[in-house]
């Protein structure tokens, strides 16, 4: 049995999908809302919530791997429980930022996490994304309703990963041996600035969208309503206002686990433009 938590999120989804279609079941996936899930058939639906512990613990019963997304609830409880249920691997999403940018407090946190995962006795591999391409979604409301979009380091470009591309590396680490024990940076297959994902969304949605650069104070006094200050700060330290070599790298890390390129920004946008219509 593989359990998939979160898994209506932009990985956990898809991770789903290319399980489902490999065979590679039985399957079981964590949701909060099993109606709006939609998950495929021959996924076990458990209703519960990471955040609320308990509500998972009866779907650890008879599990053999685990997909665990850093920071969605109890980590230490919920990598307890595994351990105490029998499971055997866990592939747990870190971020890259535990490299390159350890002093920044989401960082050591999820270090932590990969501590936790590490000291369990269950076999792990650890993935560490960079910038999802999906957090463009945050514009959504604001293309929709044809205003600018307003990003400040217009010009930085991080090579953006599609989340679909983390479920396969997932997906191929719970399934395929070779990959435990081991830690891998993920990344898209190019560097890609906000002012260019802006026009690959235009594109994919055959019109103009309006797009203005605003410094890091304008950009942060919003941020920090939604996320805190600290956690603001520091996004704003990875999109560009404290970027380093090793964060603007680009690994082949996709390609040379599954066997397949890693895909570009664009791809992702046309797959998604209804979601900005």
């Amino acid at each position: 049995m593989i359990f998939v938590t979160g898994a209506t999120g932009n990985i956990g989804r898809a991770l789903l999908g290319e399980l489902d279609a490999r065979g590679a079941g039985p399957l079981r996936g964590l949701t909060r809302d099993p109606a709006r899930a939609a998950l495929p058939d021959t996924v076990e639906t458990i209703v519960g919530d990471l955040a609320t512990p308990g509500s998972w613990t009866p779907a650890l019963e008879g599990v053999r791997a685990l997909f665990l997304p850093s920071r969605l609830g109890p980590d230490a409880e919920i990598i307890a429980a595994a351990r105490s249920a029998g499971v055997e691997r866990v592939v747990l999403v870190s971020s890259i930022t535990v490299q390159t940018h350890p002093h920044l407090g989401p960082a050591a946190e999820n270090l932590a996490v990969e501590r936790l995962v590490k000291d369990s006795g269950m076999s792990w591999t650890i993935l560490r994304p960079t910038q999802f391409a999906s957090n463009t979604l945050m514009w959504a409301a604001t293309i929709r309703a044809g205003d600018p979009v307003r990003a400040p380091y217009a010009d930085t470009g991080l090579p953006t990963i599609h989340p679909a591309d983390i479920a396969s590396v997932a997906r191929t680490a719970l399934t395929e041996p070779g990959h435990q024990e081991q830690t891998y940076a993920l990344t898209g297959p190019e560097p890609i600035t906000a002012r260019q994902q802006v026009e690959a969304i235009a594109a994919a949605l055959g019109r103009q969208v309006p797009f203005t650069e605003i410094s890091r104070t304008e950009a942060r006094a919003g941020m920090a309503e939604v996320f805190g200050p600290e956690a603001a700060d520091a996004v704003l330290d990875v999109t560009g206002g404290a970027v380093n070599d090793e964060l603007l790298t680009v690994h082949d890390t996709v390609e040379r686990v599954t066997g397949s390129p890693a895909r570009p920004f664009h791809q992702w946008a046309e797959e998604n433009a209804a979601r900005f219509r």
